[in-house]
């Protein structure tokens, strides 16, 4: 499922702030998406961090608070989406939260607008053979849906400020700076990988899409897994990492098709700096590559009339 807000937001940050290319601007709008800043991307973004989120930690986590009620049980649950694998169950069982408060806290976060449900493609192993008698893992299977975040800045927050607010209340940043450090292209991938899907059904806009999204079940993740009413499939991975992707992410994708028992259509791979020269050399009809500049596709027949105002 496409984050149905992620598209103007993005288009917004760009028009709002025009940094020099596709791979700052992915950056920078993962931190500071859906604010309706102005940013400086000139400059370093650590540096931004500092100036806009940390020094202003006070006046934000006053509307943070606001935005969630100051109820306790919809902070815990924010921090275990951002921080853990998106699973509802999962983050129920991070934030100590049962079926009954969990699913308050999410209702809630869902009709304020904060988060967005993923559904799963998962089929569970009873439908797939209803008469077999199924390994005890097998029959325990729980199918858990996935959340997203409206907003980029508010996954940020509680992806990193929020596990450090007692630090930060007393001045103390190294913990907060040492983790932003290690983590923020990890914690980047995501954004990418929704900004891959939306770009992706760009690209499929005269296709009648009939599923769309990250595939999941008990043994496969797949980032990407789109199909269409004319049967076609359509599989990628995301990688935003700082070095090229070369065959052994291409081999891993087919690998998984092959459990997943598809026969895709075509294979896409999206990288933030782009592939070795044996994947380059691979290209076809049933292989596309994109990296960062591609991106760009996305801000065509758009203007800075469609600016997005402060949500907080």
């Amino acid at each position: 499922m496409t984050n149905s807000k992620l598209l103007e937001q993005f288009r917004s940050f760009y028009f709002r702030n025009y940094p020099n290319d596709m791979e700052t601007q992915i950056s920078y709008f993962s931190v500071f998406g859906g604010l309706g800043w102005d940013i400086d991307t000139s400059k370093p973004i650590k540096e931004l961090i500092q100036e806009l989120i940390i020094e202003k930690f006070d006046i934000l986590n006053e509307k943070i608070e606001e935005l969630i009620d100051t109820e306790p049980t919809h902070k815990r649950l924010l921090q275990a989406l951002a921080t853990g694998d998106r699973k509802i169950f999962s983050a129920f069982r991070r934030a100590g939260l049962n079926n009954g408060n969990g699913g308050g806290a999410l209702n809630y976060l869902q009709d304020v607008g904060l988060i967005q449900m993923e559904y799963s493609r998962e089929c569970h192993p009873r439908e797939l053979n209803p008469n077999a008698k199924l390994k005890r893992r097998d029959a325990r299977h729980r199918i858990s849906h996935k959340v997203l975040f409206s907003h980029p800045f508010v996954r940020f927050w509680f992806y990193f400020i929020t596990p450090q607010i007692v630090n930060i209340k007393k001045k103390n940043y190294e913990v907060l700076h040492s983790n932003i450090t290690q983590h923020l292209n990890s914690y980047t991938s995501l954004i990418f990988e929704e900004l891959s899907e939306v770009l992706l059904n760009y690209n499929l806009r005269d296709a009648q899409i009939i599923s769309s999204g990250s595939y999941w079940d008990a043994n496969i993740e797949i980032d990407i897994l789109t199909l269409t009413n004319d049967h076609k499939i359509y599989v990628s991975e995301c990688k935003w990492t700082n070095h090229f992707i070369n065959k052994k992410e291409l081999h891993k994708l087919n690998e998984k098709c092959v459990k997943l028992n598809i026969e895709p259509t075509q294979i896409i791979l999206f990288a933030k700096r782009g592939f070795s020269k044996e994947l380059e050399q691979l290209k076809s009809s049933s292989l596309v590559l994109y990296s960062s500049e591609d991106f760009q596709a996305l801000l065509k027949n758009t203007s800075k009339d469609e600016l997005i105002e402060n949500f907080i």
